[in-house]
């Protein structure tokens, strides 16, 4: 029994520990994308990005 926790417990670390990467590639990959939205929306308003202090 003591065998069937820490098999148990040792796969749902591996599984958090693949959720927490997934979720790190889709955080990457929405930053990127507002990035490039902000730059399309300044180059269609003529703003200078520069001046603008974006978090």
């Amino acid at each position: 029994m003591a065998d069937n926790i820490l098999s148990d417990a040792a796969r749902r670390s591996r599984m958090l520990e693949e959720v927490q990467r997934e979720f790190s590639k889709f955080e990457r990959k929405e930053s990127e994308f507002r990035r490039k939205e902000r730059e399309e929306r300044a180059a269609e308003l003529h703003l200078p990005l520069d001046g603008i202090n974006v978090h």
